[in-house]
């Protein structure tokens, strides 16, 4: 009896113990007490009444497009491009893929600052070598081209290689996997910074080629041209639209999945 007694209370004091202890309080969501970011900036550290970003659903799956971007191509409607001088896009499906045969074709929407996905695949057989295997290339505002190329075993100039920027900058490393297989690009694009049309700020393109960085936050010198040099002169609209080249390939390339999220 004495033994359980001695146990009774011992347990009892414990509960009581436990009892007199405080729920635990929500972590703060935010201060009112905290220094500005910065000098003159509206906001505190971890300021409770600043705006908060909404939420965007992700795709499905990697490389799927996300709830708020617009589809460019999405393996059933040509709707979203054109031809050239508005005409209808002439580059045809097949199996839910866009053929790149017809000429250049054009996005309807302008667009400037974005995040941009495409898949492509070049054929194994395409005949030729170096500019001539593989080659087609997609252009920020109608002038700045990453270029797409089939880089597996086909040597050709470095600035025009596969996620170079035309011309200019080639990739840090060659990250294409085999012909015939599909090729993600993921691409950041700054666009140039402009005051009465001309440009006080260049523009800067970040590309991810199969998950693998090619560009980071890569100056432009200006709109990407075949064997010359390029320079900011001159005057630059605010926005345009995106521009896919048909390179007249013996077989032609082939895309999937082009969406775009303007920033």
């Amino acid at each position: 009896m004495k033994r359980s007694a001695l146990l009774f209370f011992a347990i009892s004091g414990v509960l009581l113990h436990g009892a007199e202890k405080k729920a635990p309080q929500p972590n703060p969501i935010g201060y009112s007490d905290t220094p500005p970011i910065y000098p003159g900036s509206p906001w505190k550290v971890h300021d409770i009444d600043r705006p908060r970003p909404g939420a965007v659903k992700p795709g499905d799956k990697p490389g799927a497009a996300p709830a708020d971007a617009i589809a460019l191509f999405d393996g059933k409607s040509t709707a979203a491009l054109v031809g050239k001088n508005g005409a209808p896009c002439p580059w045809k499906i097949e199996n839910g893929e866009l053929i790149v045969e017809g000429g250049d074709v054009w996005s309807k929407e302008s667009f400037a600052s974005c995040q941009f996905h495409i898949e492509w695949k070049s054929d194994p057989k395409t005949a030729g070598n170096s500019q001539k295997k593989g080659n087609s290339g997609v252009f920020f505002m109608d002038r700045y081209e990453i270029q797409i190329l089939d880089c597996d075993n086909n040597l050709t100039y470095a600035d025009g290689m596969a996620g170079a920027v035309y011309g200019q900058t080639p990739p840090l490393v060659n990250a294409v996997r085999s012909a015939g297989e599909w090729q993600t690009y993921d691409i950041l694009f700054t666009a140039p910074r402009l005051e009465a049309g001309k440009v006080v700020e260049p523009a800067y393109v970040t590309i991810l080629v199969n998950g693998i960085v090619v560009q980071n936050h890569t100056k432009l010198l200006g709109p990407t041209l075949n064997r010359r040099a390029t320079t900011w002169d001159g005057t630059f609209a605010d926005k345009a639209p995106f521009r896919f080249q048909d390179h007249k390939n013996s077989i032609p390339d082939r895309f999937r999945n082009i969406w775009v999220r303007p920033l």
